[in-house]
């Protein structure tokens, strides 16, 4: 019940306040993605030109992800304002938001702020070299890198969003960096480069334990999510069953005991 009322007091958050956010941030995005496109296309940024082009590059792919998530995000909240007797947890669009959102949105964008900063704060020239600097804007590299993760934190405020099970989270979650391992080392195979700096100074140990380092780290991301979930809208209500059927064995338990004990004195 306890989660149903925090979740019942968040909700309360007008749909239209969730919808002037959404495109708010929609909008950010998609000036954001137009003005890395346009430094890509105008051939000025060495690593577009190159096998794979801009697709070879997390941040962009995450782009793209935050970029398509929030546009997925207006659609829901338009037809939710203009279907308001069919608004459905279990509708398939909120559905779609919420895994889109738990299993691969926060935990990618998480990962793409906080390894980039990392690595940027040890040696900016193994992730963002100097050169860069004259080819992007600072204001785009922090909305690629920084603004991200703030705005990812608004939305877990701004909406209530169920996760899946922890396995089909996780598991959605391990598919996405399978594959994007796997589009890195085939970069490396077809052209014979690295996507990033960081991997031509590592010896083939050292990758080794970067990239599984860097691929397990996901799922910690996932977990956090879950974790920031729970402190913001309480319990799920299946947590809450749960926890209420362990209040009752415990009390069920304490009980007999006492009778039991009694029943002892009693025979004494």
């Amino acid at each position: 019940m306890a989660a149903a009322s925090a979740s019942a007091l968040r909700s309360g958050v007008n749909s239209k306040l969730c919808l002037f956010a959404h495109l708010v941030i929609f909008a950010w995005y998609l000036f954001t993605l137009n003005a890395n496109c346009a430094i890509a296309d105008s051939g000025r940024h060495p690593g577009t030109r190159s096998y794979g082009g801009r697709w070879k590059y997390l941040t962009f792919i995450n782009l793209v992800m935050q970029t398509v998530f929030f546009g997925l995000c207006v659609v829901t909240d338009l037809i939710q304002m203009a279907l308001p007797r069919k608004r459905s947890d279990s509708s398939f669009l909120v559905t779609a938001r919420d895994f889109f959102f738990t299993g691969l949105a926060f935990p990618v964008g998480t990962f793409v702020f906080a390894s980039f900063w990392s690595i940027y704060t040890y040696d900016r020239e193994l992730v963002f070299p100097k050169v860069l600097d004259d080819i992007i804007p600072t204001w785009l590299n922090h909305a690629m890198h920084t603004v991200i993760l703030p705005l990812l934190l608004v939305e877990m405020f701004l909406q209530h969003h169920k996760h899946p099970s922890r396995s089909r989270g996780i598991l959605a979650l391990a598919l996405f960096a399978s594959l994007y391992l796997a589009w890195v080392l085939w970069v490396r195979h077809a052209s014979g480069i690295w996507v990033y700096p960081i991997m031509a100074h590592l010896s083939p140990a050292g990758l080794v334990v970067f990239l599984s380092v860097a691929s397990l780290s996901m799922a910690p991301l996932y977990l956090l999510g879950e974790k920031l979930n729970r402190v913001i809208w309480g319990p799920t209500e299946k947590e809450e069953e749960m926890k209420n059927q362990r209040n009752d064995h415990l009390q069920t338990t304490e009980s007999r005991t006492r009778s039991f004990t009694s029943t002892d004195k009693m025979l004494q």
